[in-house]
C-alpha cells in the first residue's frame, strides 16, 4: 500500500466507542470556528474531527488550549515526557502517513481487522492508533474510557493492540480470559520489563508482542522482537538511518554517545514551550543516549538524566532496568541527590511484592537489604542506590510514564 501525503478516511473504516459507531468524519462546516483545536472526548468525535480538519486542509491538535499555528498539511501532538511538562509537536501529516503504509505490511492493519487502543487521544499513541487504523479502512475500537476489567473483555475479537506497558500492567493484573483472537501486542513508551512480557503473553497466547523504541518528535525508531539480544530496542524500524556520535563523530559499535535519527516519519519542530530535541541537515536527536551493536540498538539513557558520580557518567535508566527485571518489583526509578563528595547519589524508590522486614505473603519478594546488596554487587559501592525507598501509591503521569517530580516530593518531603 502507498502512503498517502495526508489522512484519509478509508471507505471500510469504522470507529467504535461506547455503543456508538462511525463510518466517517464529520463535514468541516460543523467544526466551527475552534475546529482546529479539539477536544480529546468523546475519542469518537475527536477522530471524525481530526479526519474532517485534515480534509478541509485545516491544521489540528486533540487536546490542549491555544489554536495550532501551523499550516495546511500540518497537526500537532502533545508530549509531556517523565517532566510533566507539555509540549507542542508539530509535524507533517505525511510523516505519519508514511509508517502506516509500512505497519500495514508489518502488522496486516487493513479492512476487516480490528485494532484497539487503551489511552487518551490527547497521548500520541493512542492517537496514532486511532488515526492509523482508519485511515488503512480497520474497525477501531476506543476503549480509554472503560476499566481495565471492562477493556480486557472487549479485547475479545480484537486482533491488533497499542498500548503503554502501565495499560498492560492494568490488563494483566485484572485477569480474565485468554485473548485468542490477538495477533499483534504493539508496545510503546518504556521498556517492557520480563515478568510483563511473560504476563501479556499468556493474555495473548496467540499474539507477537513488538516493542517499538520511539519518541513524539521522531515516531518510529527501533522495533523489537523475539530475536532481538536482550537489553536491546531492537533493529532501525524500515527507513530509519541511526547514527551514534559524539562531538559530531560518528561512534563504532559498543561506544556510548547521542542517538541521532534520520527517516520520512521526523517531527518538524516546536511549536509553543520548547522541547529538548534538536535538529541538524535533515537529522534529530532527541536527547538520548545509546550504542549499536550487531545492527541492534542499545540504551543508555536521557541525557536530561544521566549524573557524575565521582567523575563517572551514570545512567539511572541502567539501574532502573536492573530493578524492574527482579521478581517481586513492579516499578522503579532512580533519582540523584546532590552530594559534595561524590558530586551526587543515587536512590531508588521501588513498588512490588517487598516489605522493609521481609516479611511478605509472595514468596519471590526481596527485601530493602537484599535490594541493597544485589545493587553494590551490581554496580559497586559508589554507583549503587545508598537508600531504596517502599512507595505504594506510584505516581504516574497521564501518559501512563511514572512522574519524577512528583516522585521526589513522595520520597524527599522536606527537600
Amino acid at each position: 500500500m502507498k502512503a498517502r501525503g495526508r489522512f484519509e478516511w478509508h471507505t471500510a473504516a469504522r470507529v467504535h466507542e461506547g455503543g456508538l459507531f462511525a463510518s466517517g468524519p464529520v463535514a468541516a462546516a460543523d467544526l466551527g470556528q475552534a475546529g482546529a483545536v479539539i477536544a480529546d472526548r468523546p475519542g469518537l468525535a475527536a477522530v471524525q474531527a481530526a479526519f474532517a480538519a485534515a480534509q478541509a486542509g485545516l491544521a489540528f491538535r486533540i487536546g490542549g488550549e491555544a489554536v495550532p499555528d501551523a499550516g495546511a498539511g500540518l497537526f500537532e501532538t502533545l508530549t509531556g515526557g517523565s517532566s510533566g511538562t507539555p509540549r507542542r509537536i508539530v509535524r507533517a501529516q505525511a510523516s505519519w502517513a508514511a509508517s502506516f503504509a509500512v505497519n500495514a505490511g508489518l502488522f496486516g492493519i487493513g479492512p476487516g481487522v480490528r485494532v484497539a487502543v487503551l489511552g487518551r487521544l490527547s497521548h500520541s499513541l493512542a492517537l496514532y492508533g486511532a488515526l492509523e487504523g482508519v485511515h488503512l479502512g480497520a474497525e477501531v475500537q476506543l476503549l480509554e474510557r472503560l476499566r481495565p476489567d471492562r477493556q480486557r473483555a472487549a479485547l475479545a475479537f480484537v486482533q491488533v493492540l497499542y498500548a503503554t506497558p502501565g495499560q498492560l500492567r492494568a490488563l494483566v493484573a485484572v485477569g480474565g480470559a485468554a485473548l485468542g483472537a490477538m495477533r499483534f501486542v504493539i508496545v510503546g513508551g518504556e521498556v517492557l520489563d520480563a515478568g510483563l512480557r511473560k504476563g501479556v503473553a499468556a493474555m495473548c497466547p496467540n499474539a507477537a508482542i513488538r516493542v517499538f523504541y520511539g519518541a513524539a518528535e521522531a515516531s518510529f525508531i527501533s522495533l523489537a522482537d523475539e530475536t532481538s539480544p536482550e537489553g536491546s530496542v531492537g533493529r532501525p524500524y524500515p527507513g530509519v538511518r541511526i547514527a551514534v556520535r559524539l562531538e559530531g563523530r560518528v561512534l563504532p559499535d559498543g561506544q556510548v554517545g547521542e542517538i541521532w535519527v534520520q527517516s520520512l516519519y521526523l517531527s518538524q519542530g516546536y511549536a509553543g514551550v520548547p522541547g529538548a530535541a534538536m535538529w541538524r541537515e535533515g537529522w534529530l536527536w532527541v536527547g538520548e543516549y545509546g550504542w549499536m551493536q550487531g545492527g541492534h540498538l542499545y540504551l543508555a539513557g536521557r541525557a536530561g538524566r544521566r549524573v557524575k558520580i565521582a567523575g563517572r557518567v551514570v545512567y539511572p535508566e541502567e539501574i532502573e532496568a536492573f530493578l524492574a527485571a527482579l521478581p517481586g518489583v513492579r516499578r522503579a526509578a532512580v533519582l540523584a541527590r546532590k552530594d559534595r563528595v561524590r558530586d551526587a547519589v543515587l536512590e531508588a524508590a521501588v513498588q512490588g511484592a517487598i516489605d522493609e522486614c521481609g516479611v511478605t505473603d509472595a514468596e519471590d519478594a526481596l527485601d530493602i537489604e537484599d535490594l541493597l546488596m544485589l545493587l553494590r554487587a551490581q554496580f559497586g559501592t559508589m554507583v549503587a542506590p545508598r537508600r531504596v525507598h517502599l512507595v505504594a501509591d506510584w505516581p504516574l503521569l497521564p501518559s501512563g510514564k511514572t512522574d519524577l517530580v512528583a516522585l521526589e516530593r513522595v520520597i524527599w518531603p522536606r527537600i
